[in-house]
């Protein structure tokens, strides 16, 4: 069995779906809806740059669905292979968003104005500057947590995001993160300072939290067959209810991308097919188990070898 996954913030580059786009009408069909949709030239920021203006969080959470969105409607459109036959469908924080738009769940127009706000709301939740991220590298989730609780009275910082085995992702001010890393350094414990400009995934995004939590109870959702994974509890969602309010929480919460990936090989799946620019993801299976099958689908040659 499958699953499809979708990746999130980081996989963005310059001139990312160009060849889906310069291939077939539909894709720049797509592009210049999403233009008219958002009231800005999205497609020229993807095809063109410059890059700092995609790195943009409210430009690159759209962007990364509207290119992933693309891809898949190219595999089922054009090549005929039927996605849906997928276990599950999961993404990495923002691919949450294009999973259930591709399982079905919110329209494409929907997903892009929702992420548009989302990107905004992450951006200016907390002040620039002010916020960061560290990946740590060759450790546990529960050494760190460990760790965090030890030095509660220091510094305050949050796992953002449990990656892979031996990738997790810390968030929280900047000053505490400076301290976090002295206690890492004298543990021995490898970490990088990432290059982003606000502390996702965390308390520090409550104003976020309430912007979307508005905005998502406007939108309308709808029933799909195709099953779906939450970042927030790494297990199968049970209702568009659920999805809503997970939604919301995902915000704040630890991306549980590690134990998502566990739970969906402990439920049969053995292949997973990366849609979307990059290979973030792939990576991150590959290192949670290495047995399984996987496809990076970044070119039409790669649809090509895509056996199901």
């Amino acid at each position: 069995m499958f699953s499809v996954i979708f990746p999130g913030q980081g996989s963005q580059i310059v001139g990312m779906g160009k060849e889906f786009f310069d291939k077939f009408e539909f894709v720049k069909k797509l592009f210049k809806e999403a233009d008219e949709t958002l009231k800005f030239p999205l497609s020229k920021l993807i095809l063109e740059g410059p890059k700092e203006e995609l790195d943009l969080t409210a430009n690159t959470q759209p962007a990364i669905f509207l290119v992933s969105y693309s891809i898949f409607n190219v595999i089922k459109n054009e090549f005929n292979i039927n996605l849906s036959k997928a276990k599950y469908f999961a993404g990495h924080s923002l691919g949450e968003y294009s999973a259930l738009s591709c399982a079905g769940y919110l329209s494409f127009f929907d997903t892009l104005k929702i992420l548009r706000i989302r990107g905004s709301a992450m951006q200016n939740s907390v002040p620039k500057g002010q916020g960061g991220m560290i990946a740590v590298l060759g450790s546990t989730v529960e050494v760190i947590e460990k760790l965090l609780k030890e030095n509660d009275q220091k510094f305050k910082a949050q796992i953002a995001n449990d990656n892979s085995e031996g990738q997790i992702v810390l968030s929280g001010k900047v000053k505490d993160l400076d301290n976090l890393i002295l206690v890492l350094k004298q543990n021995s414990i490898k970490n990088i300072k990432l290059p982003v400009s606000a502390p996702f995934h965390c308390s520090l995004m409550t104003n976020a939290t309430k912007i979307m939590s508005s905005e998502i109870k406007k939108l309308d959702f709808v029933k799909s067959e195709n099953k779906l994974i939450s970042n927030v509890t790494a297990e199968e969602i049970s209702s568009v209810e659920e999805l809503k309010n997970l939604l919301i929480e995902q915000i704040e919460s630890r991306v549980r991308w590690r134990e998502s990936v566990i739970n969906m090989i402990k439920n049969d799946v053995n292949h997973f097919i990366e849609i979307g620019p990059g290979k973030v993801l792939s990576g991150l299976v590959k290192r949670i188990n290495k047995e399984v099958k996987i496809d990076t689908i970044n070119n039409q040659e790669d649809i090509e070898n895509i056996k199901l």
